[in-house]
């Protein structure tokens, strides 16, 4: 606060609220890690129920409605991408939310990496 007791912030600014205290200090989401393009969407909307969420769970929740990359997820809300995979970790376990890793995840197989390399040989 200054002399004149006003406040660094304006009023439409409204509180600031560090990452760390949104997910309580944890720094990675329960579960399987969570990759950029791994899609999240509503688990099933009967059974969304928001209560004793906070606001950036249930705002995670709405832009879940439709599949979403966590990539295009965090973008839209603003927050850190760390925090935005707690979040999305702490629906997961609540069964609220379901996230699918793309195909082919892990890489390309040892046989194809195998196969191409002879191919290249070969020519």
């Amino acid at each position: 606060m200054t002399a004149g007791g006003s406040m660094w912030l304006d009023r439409e600014a409204g509180p600031v609220v560090r990452p760390y205290a949104l997910t309580r200090g944890r720094t990675q989401a329960q579960g399987p890690a969570l990759g950029l393009i791994d899609m999240v969407v509503v688990a099933s909307p009967q059974v969304a129920d928001a209560r004793g969420l906070g606001p950036e769970h249930r705002r995670l929740l709405d832009l879940c409605q439709r599949p979403a990359a966590i990539a295009d997820i965090a973008s839209e809300t603003d927050l850190p991408l760390g925090v935005v995979r707690v979040l999305l970790g702490d629906l997961r376990e609540r069964g609220l939310i379901s996230i699918s890793s793309p195909a082919g995840r892990g890489g390309p197989a040892e046989n194809v990496l195998r196969s191409v390399l002879d191919g290249l040989r070969a020519l």
